[in-house]
C-alpha cells in the first residue's frame, strides 16, 4: 500500500515506538491520527505532524469508537492501524508478599491484549467497507508484541501472557480478514530505547544492550517504525509475527 494521503491511526502514538511510527508514516505522506491517553503529549505529537489527536483508552469500546469517528471526520476512514499502546509491570507468580495480584494481571491483559483486539475489530469493520486498492487491498493492521511472548523472564508473567496472546491471534485474524482484503502482521521487538527502558539506571541499560548479539546496542524506535512502514508497503507480508531483536534470546532474569 502506498502511504501517500492514506489515513493512518497509531495507538500509543504520543511516545516510544508509537511516536516513531507516527513520525515515519507522516513523513511518507500519510494522514496520521494519534490515539493516546496522555492528552498533552498526544496533542503535541499530532500537531507536530500536522495530524489529529484523540484521547483514547484502547480497552474501552466507546472510547475507541469516538476516536475512530474523530479520525474519520478529519482524514476519512483509516486504511492503516498500528497498535503500539501497552503497559508493563513486574511481579512474580508467587512473590514475597504472596500471590501475583489478580487485578494487576487483568489490567495488563486488558490493555495489551484486549485493547489491541478491541482496536482491530472496530477499525477493521470500517476498513472492510472501503473501496479496494491495488490487489483488492483495503487495509493493513500492524500489532506490537514482544520477544517476551517467547522468552518471558522472571516477573514478566502478565506482560508475556498479554503479548503471547497478540502473537497467537495474529494468524487467525489475518485469515478472518483476508476476504475483506485486510492484512495483519505483528512485530515482536526486543530491547528498544523507549520511555520504559529510559526509566532504568544507565548501568542497567548498558548491561541489557551488551546482551544483544548484533548490533550490540538497544534498538532505535525508528527501526521499529521502518518495519511497520515496510509491512504497510509490502503486500505479501500477512499473518506473520516478525522478531525485531538483534538475535537476542532473553535469559530467565
Amino acid at each position: 500500500m502506498k502511504l501517500d494521503k492514506i489515513a493512518v491511526i497509531v495507538t500509543g502514538g504520543a511516545s516510544g515506538l508509537g511516536a516513531a511510527t507516527a513520525k515515519r508514516l507522516a513523513a511518507a505522506g500519510a494522514k496520521v491520527t494519534v490515539f493516546d491517553r496522555d492528552a498533552e503529549r498526544g496533542a503535541a505529537m499530532a500537531k507536530s505532524l500536522g495530524g489529529v489527536f484523540a484521547q483514547v483508552d484502547v480497552s474501552d469500546e466507546a472510547s475507541v469508537k469516538a476516536g475512530l469517528d474523530r479520525a474519520a471526520a478529519a482524514h476519512g476512514e483509516a486504511r492503516v492501524l498500528v497498535n503500539c499502546a501497552g503497559i508493563a509491570i513486574a511481579a512474580k507468580t508467587v512473590g514475597k508478599d504472596g500471590p501475583h495480584p489478580l487485578g494487576d494481571f487483568e489490567r495488563v491483559v486488558r490493555v495489551n491484549l484486549i485493547g489491541t483486539f478491541n482496536c482491530i475489530r472496530l477499525a477493521a469493520t470500517r476498513m472492510a467497507t472501503l473501496d479496494p486498492l491495488t490487489d483488492g487491498e483495503r487495509g493493513v493492521i500492524v500489532n506490537t508484541a514482544s520477544v517476551a511472548a517467547f522468552d518471558g523472564q522472571i516477573g514478566q508473567v502478565a506482560y508475556s501472557a498479554s503479548k503471547g496472546g497478540v502473537v497467537g491471534m495474529t494468524l487467525p485474524i489475518a485469515r478472518d480478514l483476508a476476504r475483506s482484503g485486510i492484512r495483519v502482521c505483528t512485530i515482536a521487538p526486543g530491547l528498544f530505547k523507549t520511555p520504559m527502558m529510559a526509566g532504568l539506571p544507565e548501568e542497567a541499560q548498558k548491561a541489557l544492550a551488551a546482551a544483544v548479539p548484533f548490533p550490540t546496542r538497544l534498538g532505535d524506535p525508528d527501526e521499529y517504525a521502518m518495519l511497520a512502514q515496510q509491512i504497510c508497503e509490502n503486500p505479501m507480508l500477512n499473518g506473520e509475527t516478525i522478531r525485531l531483536d538483534g538475535a537476542i534470546r532473553l535469559a530467565p532474569k
